[in-house]
């Protein structure tokens, strides 16, 4: 019978609990693992107030709760919280804070006077808790994993997303260039572009007015892009504006398709529609947050994190490299990629 402890080094073992904004992801992150996700009484109190206990015990165990801060984004960072201190007074060795989404991860630094820094908060709250450690994927930007004071696993999606498009284009990338929807993640697409055979390099200038939340303004194209199958690359898409304006701008600008490629498709309204009608070939995301199959399209791809997941906790479980599982990782991570 498979357990829900998976039994390592001799005084070792690992368990994963999972709050309750997206426990498919727990159970098939579990499943590569070969576990089960360890039973969590977990409910609300009528004004609210949350209540979490587990069903077995975790002393001595090194536990990761796996909580993607997506939905009542609030809420999902307090339950992950009171579950981190449930852990830490039920003495457990070490706890994990598996956030594949970090909610706040966008506020990472002030525009203007008198604002918050509210990704840092986020990461205080999760060290206060009693987090010995954060595991995400594909945060806002890189350098925050300095505002945790323990080790920060930011894995990055990457080696998936990649490997889809190689599939999707056949091995050949003569013709793609590699798009990114601002000048700030430049950087990701020159990575993307190297492991796509190093093709051209493009990027859409926008403006943006920072007192007005999910409102940006694409402009122009730096970059030749014309006659080229585009593959613009973000990492996030909520509302869709962003990434829609620069699909229109590529298509303008003479692109002969854009294949728009993010890692973490939360989908607030109205992005399903912007996305419909941009004018993409096709929208490929990863799982990392529940997406609704109302806000599902058959232009729509998404493709499963919980094996980068998997990986990554079984690499930290077991004192491995977690930098060398992007080197290494499994052709098709196991996503069995097949086109007509």
């Amino acid at each position: 019978m498979v357990g829900a402890i998976f039994e390592g080094k001799p005084n070792k073992n690992l368990i994963l609990v999972s709050g309750r904004s997206y426990p498919q992801l727990a159970d098939n992150v579990a499943s590569q693992l070969g576990i089960e996700v360890l039973k969590t009484t977990a409910y609300d109190f009528a004004n609210g107030e949350m209540y979490v206990r587990y069903t077995e015990s975790v002393r001595g165990a090194d536990v990761f709760v796996l909580q993607s801060h997506a939905g009542d984004v609030n809420k999902a960072i307090m339950e992950q919280l009171i579950m981190i201190d449930a852990l830490k007074r039920a003495s457990a060795r070490s706890i994990s804070a598996v956030c594949p989404l970090l909610g706040y991860s966008r506020q990472d630094k002030k525009h203007l006077g008198r604002e918050p820094i509210s990704c840092r908060l986020v990461f205080d709250l999760l060290r206060s808790a009693g987090a010995d450690r954060v595991m995400s994927v594909d945060l806002h930007a890189a350098q925050t994993q300095g505002f945790f004071d323990g080790p920060v696993d930011h894995l990055i999606a990457m080696p998936v997303l990649v490997d889809y498009i190689r599939d999707r284009f056949q091995g050949e990338f003569s013709n793609v260039a590699v798009v990114s929807p601002d000048a700030g993640r430049i950087r990701v697409a020159e990575q993307w572009a190297q492991r796509l055979g190093g093709g051209p390099l493009a990027f859409v200038h926008k403006t943006r007015d920072i007192t007005t939340p999910n409102h940006a303004v694409a402009n122009r194209v730096v970059g030749d892009v014309e006659g080229k199958d585009c593959v613009l690359v973000d990492d996030l898409i909520d509302t869709g504006g962003t990434i829609a304006g620069a699909c229109e701008v590529l298509k303008k600008a003479g692109a002969k398709s854009v294949t728009i490629v993010a890692t973490h498709g939360v989908l607030s309204d109205p992005a399903v529609e912007r996305l419909k009608n941009c004018g993409a070939r096709e929208v490929v995301l990863t799982d990392t947050v529940p997406i609704d199959e109302s806000k599902r399209w058959d232009g729509l791809t998404v493709l499963s994190i919980a094996p980068l997941l998997a990986s990554a906790i079984k690499a930290v479980f077991e004192d491995g490299s977690v930098a060398e599982l992007f080197d290494n990782y499994p052709v098709h991570h196991g996503q069995g990629f097949l086109f007509a």
